[in-house]
């Protein structure tokens, strides 16, 4: 186990999106400060090997398939939180889905559709699940993870680029209605990252070079960057820290 930074001993915690990339990383993190994690994503057999291997570095956790987009999936998910633990203190929506590359208007409609379902839909109706079992056991913490393109739309990304806009105000909104039963709304703001799921930006160099570029590092970040904001927005530490939407590779937050 790695140094303890905030401690989350007993807390349950939900992660989407969590098999691989950012997701997996912010998991590792949270069991690593003595959460149990439920690892979320499409396939069971993913999220099977980040639990185990979360368990075999003497933590907690447990897999879950769901994939977000399909409102039986929710249900199911969050009928088994209930049942198993009758509460949930932390929960955050990673997973997301960028099915079209290219120009906007050569966007169809089932692009549109699955992207606006997981995206959008899905990361407001775990929310609702999350924040009702949050209200009903004296509060908790949800983080969604938006990107940069929410601010400035990425190339070829229109319709993922429209969806985290909306994600960041939907973050807004929870805030503001949420906060005063004691639960905790923020989002994280990831600019370029090496993923598999961003992937077509790295493949193109051109693209890769632009959104280089516009970063005043001047580099990429790694998922493992991304899991500190996180564990902090989940803490107790951040007890203050609600609505607030942290752009990780600009240093702002707005």
């Amino acid at each position: 186990m790695s140094t303890t930074l905030f401690d989350l001993t007993g807390k349950i915690a939900l992660v989407s999106g969590a098999s691989r990339g950012i997701g997996e990383e912010i998991a590792r993190l949270l069991a690593e400060q003595g959460a149990h994690v439920i690892v979320s994503s499409r396939k069971i057999a993913d999220c099977s090997a980040v639990a185990e291997t979360i368990r075999s570095a003497g933590g907690s956790a447990e897999p879950f398939a769901c994939n977000v987009g399909n409102m039986d999936d929710i249900a199911a998910l969050f009928a088994h939180i209930h049942e198993a633990y009758g509460r949930l203190d932390i929960c955050v929506n990673n997973a997301a889905t960028n099915p079209y590359f290219g120009h906007v208007l050569d966007t169809d409609l089932g692009a549109f559709n699955k992207t606006v379902d997981v995206n959008v839909r899905g990361y407001f109706f775990m929310s609702v699940e999350a924040g009702k079992l949050m209200r009903d056991h004296g509060g908790g913490a949800i983080v969604n993870t938006a990107s940069i393109n929410a601010l400035q739309p990425g190339p070829m990304q229109a319709i993922y680029s429209i969806t985290k806009a909306a994600v960041v105000n939907m973050t807004k909104a929870f805030a503001k209605e949420c906060g005063p039963l004691g639960i905790r709304c923020n989002a994280l703001l990831p600019g370029l990252t090496r993923t598999k799921f961003a992937g077509a930006l790295f493949s193109n160099e051109a693209i890769y070079q632009q959104a280089i570029s516009a970063i005043p590092l001047g580099r990429h970040a790694e998922p493992s960057e991304m899991a500190g904001t996180v564990l902090y927005l989940v803490s107790d530490a951040s007890s203050y820290t609600n609505g607030e939407c942290i752009v990780v590779d600009g240093g702002m937050t707005i």
